[in-house]
Formats: structure tokens, sequence, C-alpha cells
């Protein structure tokens, strides 16, 4: 077969990144909108020997929140997951059930409204220096008890990430417990909650669009405006630990757009994103929620330095 670029990602994603093995078992999870990119991972795994179930989300069972009792069977025996379903606000506690699921028995790939032109632009590609470049963002950061985010249009937090632990998303999914995108491109972690206090001004929060407010006191979301943080809170209703601080992330890929796909633009070149919710265990706040908020144009500072100035990094 000869091969396009859609089937160049599609053979990268399986072979370097989930890595998949012979008699593995591989569970892709997609939409109808995207069974095209789930045939070319399919056919690649086969190619790998793994053992693929392809589980089609209807759109009358939409949204979905809570797994069926085969379906939680089919997450627990499988070693490998790929999710691709649109990314929908309601569907955040069926997300994080497959997120915790792939980290506890195997491990996931998650590429939450993956389009065909974001796995030929995004995906087939080589890693190694966006990899090398990570790796350098984490180096300044680490341990640093000092950050502060600031942008031209109002931004201004500071916050500690001393003793937390930083997690580089580069494309290696190949391990149990690992827990990734396709497309790749930042590295994270969890604000020490208690430091984390002053203003984010965003232009998306979870694939919104728009302009919003938000402003942290000890961790804990206090005030907020804008049409998709809105809409946010809504579905987050009384559930506290939907407003607690639980990521800080910092963009790294450099091919990566400002759209109003999350799952590309959080790995935008000069981006940071911070997320209310779950902390993916390194953090202290646990929670079916998990909404990633994009800083653009960002000045980040730390450890007495400045590592990046209005997008631009300087390191």
């Amino acid at each position: 077969m000869k091969q396009d670029k859609l089937h160049l990602a599609a053979e990268k994603a399986v072979t370097q990144s989930l890595k998949l093995k012979p008699g593995e078992s591989f569970l892709l999870v997609t939409d109808r909108p995207k069974l095209e990119i789930a045939e070319a991972l399919a056919h690649y795994a086969k190619a790998a020997g793994a053992e693929t179930t392809t589980y089609l989300m209807t759109e009358t069972l939409r949204p979905i929140q809570e797994p069926t009792r085969l379906f939680k069977e089919l997450a627990a025996r499988a070693r490998a997951i790929a999710y691709m379903l649109d990314a929908r606000i309601e569907e955040k506690p069926f997300r994080g059930y497959m997120v915790s699921m792939g980290m506890k028995h195997s491990r996931i790939c998650m590429m939450p409204g993956i389009t065909r032109d974001m796995m030929e632009r995004l995906v087939a590609i080589d890693f190694t220096a966006m990899e090398a470049f990570t790796r350098k963002v984490i180096q300044a950061l680490q341990g640093a008890d000092d950050v502060l985010i600031e942008n031209p249009e109002g931004t201004r937090i500071a916050f500690s990430v001393k003793g937390r632990p930083w997690q580089a998303d580069v494309g290696d999914i190949g391990r149990k417990g690992r827990h990734g995108n396709l497309p790749a491109g930042e590295c994270y972690t969890a604000p020490v909650e208690a430091t984390f206090t002053g203003r984010l001004v965003i232009s998306l929060i979870d694939d919104k669009l728009g302009y919003g407010v938000l402003d942290f006191e000890k961790g804990t979301l206090v005030r907020a405006s804008g049409e998709g943080i809105e809409a946010v809170l809504a579905n987050i209703g009384t559930d506290e630990t939907g407003r607690i601080i639980g990521e800080f992330g910092v963009g790294t890929n450099r091919g990566a757009r400002i759209c109003p796909n999350m799952l590309e633009a959080e790995k935008a070149f000069g981006t940071v994103h911070f997320a209310i919710g779950d902390s993916y265990g390194i953090g202290l706040n646990k929670s079916k929620h998990h909404y990633d908020a994009l800083i653009g144009k960002a000045t980040i500072r730390a450890k007495g330095r400045t590592i990046a100035r209005n997008g631009r990094f300087l390191i």
C-alpha cells in the first residue's frame, strides 16, 4: 500500500508512540467523523500483530458520561487504548474514566477531536528536536518556588512547583501507565495549590474560543467571567473539586496553532495553559473534571530568570 501522510502518521502513532506488540489487545474508541483515522490506526495495529477492537460511539449515545458494563470489560482488558471522540464538556467524566483506566491497566493515547489535518501536520513528524526542547523547558522550571506568568491581556499569576514532578508529553506512550496526547508537544505539572493566587486572562477553554477572566485565591477559582468559562462552571455545578487548580503546562510544538481545538492549541509554541480539576495524580486534587484554559503570548519567569517573553522563548 502506498502511504499518504495520514498513513505515515498512523504508522508512527502505532509503532513509535504506542509501540504496539504482537498479541497486545488494543482498544480504539472513535466516533463516525474519525473513522478514516481509526481505520488507518487499525491497519498498522494489525500489521504490528496487536488484537484490535474498534468501538464506534454513535451520536445517539451521546453525551456519554458512564461506560456500560461491556465497555468497562473492554477497557480493563486492553493493554493500549486510543481515544478520539470529539471533545464535549458533558463527557468530561467519561474522559476522566478513560484516562484513569488507561493509566491503571494499560497505556492511553488521548486524541479528542483529532482531525486528518492534525494527524498529517503534527503526528507524521520527527519528535526528536521537540523532545529535546521540552526537556530544556522542564529543566528551567523544575523545583521553582517563584513561577510568575504574565501576558499583555492582563494575566498575572504566581505560584510554586517545588516538589512537584514534571511530565513530558513528547509522543512516548509505549509503557504501562503512560498517558499522553497525539499530537504531542508539552510539559506539565501541578502547581502547589496553596501558592496559586492571581488572575488568568484566557483566549480558549475546553474548545470554546473567547475572552475569559479567572481569579484564583490559594488554588481555588473564586471569580470568573466569559462565555466559555461560564459553560464550564455550569457543567461543574456544586462539585468544588472542579474549581481547584490541577495543571500548569507549557506548549513546545513549533507546528501547533492556536485554534478552537484544545488538543492542538495547548501544544502551540509560546503558550501556557492551566487546568482546573483533576491533577492526574501529580497534585493533591482528584476530580472527575479537568478543563484546560489557554494563555497566549506568555511571559514566563522562574528562578530569577525570564524563560519566555510575550510568547518567545529565551532559552
